[in-house]
């Protein structure tokens, strides 16, 4: 592990860096907050989520909630994980400090908050473990650093909420690292509602040893002024899996970025990345994906679909594969369109308006395989969907 005073020295050196894609930002136009206003938890329910059920509220730069009370999870904040020396392996290790400076920012402004949770050895984890982010205050930036560990052999599952509570302008950007041990298993869904004014900006890495598998389900239901990220997931065991999902709804003026990058390392990793986008208004979309072979073996997938709902919006996918090695088996599909005529006058033939109609279109193209997910977290993910859709 890097010390804490070169971890620090990095990220001062970074923060005008900016990322290779998405909107620049000003991060002196985001203040640092320490405290935070009196939440509105309420808004939650927006996405189907109910606060009293979660195990980490986390509202601007405070920490409301913390309890694990699931049998084989431990939970810390970052802070106190730091002082115990519970993740000092992890810490940084999965994302370089020195990235950009969204990555610089939340080491020099997040406070070492966020959450840490760790499956232990052997424990399979039905009850999936909620973690609630809001940004609450007019301007505010909010960076936590959250880090999962799945011991070998584990099963967990992980849901995140995170929204506005105001209509204001503000910057999250929090980093997550996760760490998958030999034979664990991660699922990770995360929600996403923020206010039509707020800026994401997450780092996500994510390594995967000796037969693990991670799966991700991301949604975005709201408009938002930009989002970009690009998660990368590193399969470094043999036999390690990944497969990533995403919804992206876009509306309005939103402009969003969003990719997905697995590196094959190992023999026999496999890995599968499916992005479905729908945009209407002047929403401009970017989907970037990328599968890297670099072990013998291996094989990967690619599917970006996109959805036109207007004629000034626009969709841009950008699927890559990377074969550097051979024997390898690498794929990808792209499509984008608008909503097919014939199957929309099919519908209203059979007696359903064309609002109606258009619904069931748009729901059918959001459908997704949700893999690997129980029966509470497959419900919350399908209740985010119907709400995306709604409006559509």
């Amino acid at each position: 592990m890097l010390s804490l005073e070169e971890i620090r020295r990095r990220a001062e050196a970074s923060l005008s860096k900016p990322a290779p894609h998405g909107p620049d930002l000003r991060l002196e136009d985001f203040p640092v907050l320490k405290g935070h206003r009196e939440p509105e938890l309420h808004a939650l329910s927006r996405m189907g989520i109910d606060p009293s059920q979660a195990s980490y509220i986390q509202v601007d730069g405070k920490v409301l909630e913390i309890r694990s009370g699931i049998p084989g999870v431990r939970m810390y904040t970052l802070s106190g994980a730091l002082r115990e020396g519970v993740v000092d392996e992890h810490f940084w290790r999965a994302i370089d400090v020195d990235t950009d400076k969204y990555t610089a920012a939340a080491e020099l402004f997040g406070g070492h908050e966020g959450y840490v949770i760790i499956a232990e050895r052997g424990a399979k984890v039905e009850q999936p473990v909620l973690a609630c982010l809001l940004l609450s205050t007019p301007g505010a930036l909010q960076a936590p650093h959250n880090i999962v560990v799945v011991e070998e052999g584990a099963e967990l599952h992980v849901i995140t909420g995170c929204l506005t509570s105001v209509e204001a302008p503000g910057l999250h950007a929090g980093i997550s690292e996760f760490y998958v041990k030999e034979g664990g298993r991660l699922t990770f869904t995360m929600i996403h509602q923020w206010a039509e004014s707020t800026h994401v900006r997450p780092r996500t890495g994510v390594i995967v040893e000796r037969g693990g598998e991670y799966v991700s389900h991301y949604v975005n239901m709201s408009p938002i002024a930009s989002i970009q990220t690009d998660p990368k997931v590193y399969l470094v065991g043999e036999g390690a899996r990944a497969y990533l999902s995403s919804v992206i709804v876009a509306k309005r003026e939103s402009k969003i970025d969003i990719g997905g990058s697995v590196f094959l390392r190992a023999e026999r990793t496999s890995a599968e990345v499916i992005s479905k986008v729908i945009t209407k208004d002047s929403a401009d979309v970017t989907a970037r994906s990328l599968i890297s072979a670099e072990a013998r073996g291996t094989r990967g997938h690619i599917e970006c679909d996109g959805l036109l709902l207007s004629e000034s919006s626009r969709i841009l996918t950008l699927p890559a594969l990377d074969a550097r090695v051979d024997d390898v088996r690498l794929s990808h599909e792209a499509a984008v369109g608008r909503l097919n005529e014939e199957q929309l006058y099919y519908l209203m033939s059979k007696g359903f308006s064309e609002e109606e109609a258009r619904g069931i279109l748009v729901r059918g193209f959001m459908d997704v395989k949700l893999e690997g997910l129980p029966r509470p977290v497959m419900a919350q993910v399908k209740m985010a969907l119907e709400l995306a859709a709604r409006g559509l």
